[in-house]
Formats: structure tokens, C-alpha cells, sequence
């Protein structure tokens, strides 16, 4: 008796475990095995197949980024960057080579990204990438490296466009950062420390950050997609692939990434970009004023009547804002017809203004309002220091 109920226990043991096996592999076998016997189907949860299904497919779309990374990626370049004037004056200088000897020196160099902006060839990166640099070179996606040329620089915004001999070179689509929204999800795309081409994801934190002490024409849009040294120049793209900024600057305490990253928005780099293209300069407004924010204290201090605007501390003698009759002491509320409520919007406002012609200012003067025509004059060409206060901008 003892040996039939052994016998009998092991077979079913063995048959339950056969019935997980084919229903978990083959679950089709026991589907029409029980429907010609008129057995429930057992429920079985099976994962997908790597394909997937159309829901799964359509689900994963909506929530990767990979078409994006995709279409602008082939787009953004690495670049390599070195000074070899600086290595043969320092071989040359005698008191370095009575001290060390006669070593070889290192050429200064650095690494950072660009993008492609034409099929022509034309690279958008930023200035401080390519800066006192004679030997520029750049790497494509696909392997492809060519020597760059720098068509023109413009500090004021730190972007430089480049020239490169390949063909069948693909060119990132511009968006518009005019349509962005905070929260909005951009990717980051660049050579981050050299270890090659990085796509980073992230929201647009929030636009329009200036008085940075970064550049002298600040704009920026702040982004927590990962930005870190040598990703300067690369893109920042929409869900869409298209170009919505070029990475520029990084808050860091460690070097790295901290989540706050800022990008030049494309509409100030394609402007930028046509004019070096054009004419390998940049040509801006001035006016010849120094001016400060107008904060509720110093409204307050000089009893005016408005909380938006811009003091003017300091007018350049006989330039062109002197000449139209503005004082030290004025707030000016509008540049042609544009209102102003900050400096960074003054000098963004005059940069727009055409040298030579004519502008309106609306000034506030004590509790009198009046205006005054200025002819714009080329704004001249300044150091940008290496932390520029925005306060001490003179525009």
C-alpha cells in the first residue's frame, strides 16, 4: 500500500510540473487542449515578446526620446581645440628654458561640441571653446574628423561659428525658443569630459536668467538636463529634435553637474550666426549710458513713481546719448517703442538698434515725463572681464 501511494505521488508531482511548463512556454498547447475538452483556460501572465505589441510600442513612444536623439544627434560635433603659438613662444622665452631646460611644453588645449548648421559646413559653438585657439579640429558622429576654420567670434554672447570641407554633412533643424515653457523636456547633447557623444534629458527650468556676470548679453534657459565640462557648444533640442539652444555655462560647486545648466536660446544664436556668416562680426547699438536697475529703494529715494525702469548713473561725455540731451538721473521706460524694465532688457533693446539712425527713448525725469532722439552709434568692442558684473555694463 505504502509503495502505490509513492508511486502515485510522484506521478502527479511530475504532471503538475509538466502543466506549469506548457502553460508558462506553450500555452497555445493547453488553450486547445481544454477548449476541445470544454475546460476553463487557465490564466497565464506571459511577458512580450521582444517586439512587443502596438500598445506596448505606442506607449513606449510616447515616453522615449530616442526618435529625438535620433534625428539631432548626427548633428552635434566634437571639438578639439589647441594653441600651439603658446607652446613655441614658451620654448623661445629664455628664462624658461634657463629654468626648466629645454623640455617639451604642452600646447594649451581644451575640449568642448558644436553643431552643425548647414550642409555647407558651418559650425555653431561657443566662443570660450575656440578662443586664442590656432588648431581647431572636429569629430562627427560617424568617425569623420576635418580641420575647422573660425569664420568669426562674438564674445558679447560667447558663440563663434566654424567652417569645415566634408560633404554629405547633416544640419540640425532650428526650433524656437520663443514657444518653450518651463517644464518643458529638452535633451542635451555633447561630449561631456571626451568620453564621446552623451544625449542627457531634463525639463526647462526656467527662462529668461541674465545678470549672471556670464556674458555681456545674458538670456538664458536654465535646464537640469545633465550639463557638464565639454558639453559647451553643444545642442539643446526640443521632443522634436529640433535646435532650441546652444549649452553653454554650468552652476557648479564641484566641477560637475548640479542640475542647474544654461543655454544660449537659438533665437540670439541664429541672429549671432547670420551676422559672422555675413559679415564675420557682430554689429550692435550704443548709446554711450551706464545704467543700474531701478530697485523699489531707489524709487523710493527719489520719490518716482514707477518700480520698472532703468537708472541711468553715468552718461559718456559727447556720446551719442549726451547729445540727445540724456542726464545722469534719468530712468528710461522705453527704447523705440520697446519697454525696458531691467538693464538686461536696456542692453538688449540698444544692441537691436541699427548705428546711424535715429531712436526714441521715453525718459522719467524727477515726476516729469519726457523723450529724447539719440542717433545710435556702433557699440565698440570691450574685454569681457573673467566674472563681468552686469551692473557695470556700459551700454
Amino acid at each position: 500500500m505504502r509503495k502505490t501511494w509513492l508511486i502515485f505521488s510522484q506521478t502527479v508531482t511530475v504532471a503538475v510540473g509538466v502543466l506549469f511548463v506548457v502553460a508558462t512556454f506553450r500555452p497555445q498547447w493547453l488553450s486547445g487542449w481544454t477548449s476541445r475538452q470544454g475546460l476553463p483556460v487557465p490564466t497565464v501572465l506571459v511577458a512580450p515578446s521582444p517586439a512587443g505589441s502596438a500598445a506596448s510600442a505606442e506607449r513606449q513612444a510616447q515616453t522615449s526620446f530616442r526618435d529625438a536623439a535620433r534625428k539631432a544627434a548626427p548633428t552635434v560635433v566634437s571639438v578639439s581645440a589647441s594653441n600651439t603659438a603658446a607652446r613655441q613662444s614658451r620654448r623661445s622665452d629664455p628664462w624658461f628654458r634657463y629654468f626648466f631646460g629645454d623640455q617639451e611644453s604642452q600646447p594649451q588645449s581644451g575640449v568642448g561640441s558644436g553643431v552643425i548648421v548647414s550642409p555647407e559646413g558651418y559650425v555653431l559653438t561657443n566662443n570660450h571653446v575656440v578662443d586664442r585657439m590656432d588648431d581647431i579640429q572636429i569629430m562627427l558622429s560617424d568617425g569623420r574628423k576635418a580641420s575647422a576654420e573660425v569664420i568669426g567670434t562674438d564674445p558679447d554672447t560667447d558663440l563663434a561659428v566654424l567652417k569645415v570641407e566634408l560633404d554629405r554633412l547633416p544640419a540640425i533643424t532650428f526650433g524656437s525658443s520663443e514657444t518653450l515653457q518651463v517644464g518643458d523636456a529638452v535633451l542635451a547633447i555633447g561630449n561631456p569630459f571626451g568620453v564621446g557623444q552623451t544625449v542627457t534629458s531634463g525639463i526647462v527650468s526656467a527662462l529668461g536668467r541674465n545678470q549672471l556676470g556670464i556674458n555681456t548679453f545674458e538670456n538664458f534657459i536654465q535646464t537640469d538636463a545633465a550639463i557638464n565640462p565639454g558639453n559647451s557648444g553643444g545642442a539643446l533640442v526640443d521632443i522634436d529634435g529640433n535646435l532650441v539652444g546652444i549649452n553653454s555655462a554650468i552652476y557648479s560647486r564641484s566641477g560637475g553637474s548640479m542640475g542647474i545648466g544654461f543655454a544660449i536660446p537659438v533665437s540670439t544664436a541664429r541672429q549671432v550666426m547670420e551676422s559672422l556668416i555675413r559679415d564675420g562680426q557682430v554689429t550692435r547699438g550704443w548709446i554711450g549710458v551706464e545704467p543700474r536697475d531701478l530697485t523699489p529703494e531707489i524709487a523710493e529715494t527719489f520719490n518716482l513713481p514707477l518700480k520698472e525702469g532703468v537708472l541711468i548713473t553715468g552718461v559718456l561725455h559727447n556720446g551719442p546719448a549726451a547729445l540727445g540731451g540724456v542726464r545722469p538721473g534719468d530712468v528710461v521706460v522705453e527704447v523705440a517703442s520697446q519697454k525696458v524694465a531691467n538693464t538686461a532688457q536696456l542692453l538688449n533693446a540698444v544692441a537691436a538698434l541699427k548705428p546711424g539712425e535715429a531712436a526714441q527713448l521715453r525718459l522719467l525725469r524727477g515726476g516729469q515725463s519726457l523723450t529724447a532722439m539719440v542717433t545710435v552709434a556702433k557699440r565698440p568692442k570691450m574685454a569681457l572681464p573673467a566674472q563681468a558684473q552686469q551692473d557695470d555694463s556700459e551700454e
